[in-house]
């Protein structure tokens, strides 16, 4: 289960988002954001099977 404020990305990406929320009653139930190039905010939602922490995804490069 990851944190609210953990560091996350997709398993085969390199955007690095931050866990905002939980809805724990969905299937895709970790809600996340992060900056795109052009500074808006984008939030997304996501499986947690789908999510690995980012730091260990940087450790592994």
């Amino acid at each position: 289960m990851y944190k609210k404020g953990q560091q996350v990305q997709q398993e085969f990406g390199t955007q690095v988002m931050k866990v905002v929320g939980f809805e724990p009653d969905l299937i895709e139930n970790v809600i996340t954001e992060w900056e795109d190039e052009e500074g808006t905010i984008v939030k997304g939602k996501f499986m947690e099977s789908q999510l690995l922490p980012a730091e260990d995804e940087l450790e592994k490069q």
